[in-house]
């Protein structure tokens, strides 16, 4: 997939985030390249997915 984006002028004035997943990606910003991999090399009857724990307010 090829998916351009052209970014004019950012300002960010706070941000909150209430939970992250298991495999996620947080930008603010530009960047050139983004290289995403997955390798799984578990049985799928050993795996245990629990619930999401939100992050704790500071």
């Amino acid at each position: 997939m090829n998916f351009t984006v052209v970014n004019k002028d950012i300002q960010v004035g706070a941000i909150d985030v209430t939970g992250v997943s298991s495999s996620s990606v947080f930008l603010i910003g530009d960047t050139n390249t983004i290289s995403l991999s997955s390798v799984f090399d578990t049985p799928p009857e050993s795996l245990i997915i629990g619930p999401l724990v939100p992050l704790a307010p500071q």
